[in-house]
């Protein structure tokens, strides 16, 4: 069964690797590129945790984990992916007049574990009506 949750996960394991090397490149110093890391680990670890309750299945244990999995990875890994765009190539002058642009990753990760979370509830109640 290991295997088979392995196999269903790694799509997601990938996407993830990809955005975290893209946060890497977009961060210059680095200083709160880790912290960043813990939405995409959080993704990763309901993932693995929904494939596994479903016995190497999505949906195997029901609709909801499923679904809170999702709703949780679209707002958060989504509003992270958007904002690192935005800084990369400064989305309307947006970081300009800023004095420390940077900043914006030192928050970033609670915000977008805060939306994953609104996210999450709202999969998992959809998910129980499926």
């Amino acid at each position: 069964m290991t295997r088979l949750v392995f196999v269903r996960v790694l799509p997601v394991l990938l996407l993830l690797l990809a955005a975290a090397a893209w946060f890497g490149e977009v961060q210059e110093t680095r200083q709160y590129l880790l912290r960043n890391y813990l939405p995409l680990g959080i993704v990763l670890l309901l993932s693995v945790w929904a494939v596994w309750r479903g016995q190497g299945r999505w949906g195997g244990a029901g609709k909801r984990l499923a679904c809170g999995t999702i709703g949780f990875a679209i707002p958060a890994v989504g509003l992270a992916v958007y904002l690192h765009y935005a800084y990369a190539v400064n989305l309307n002058d947006m970081f300009s007049g800023t004095q420390e642009p940077m900043q914006l990753f030192r928050f970033l990760p609670w915000y977008t574990i805060f939306a994953g979370g609104i996210g999450f509830a709202i999969g998992w109640i959809v998910g129980r009506n499926l």
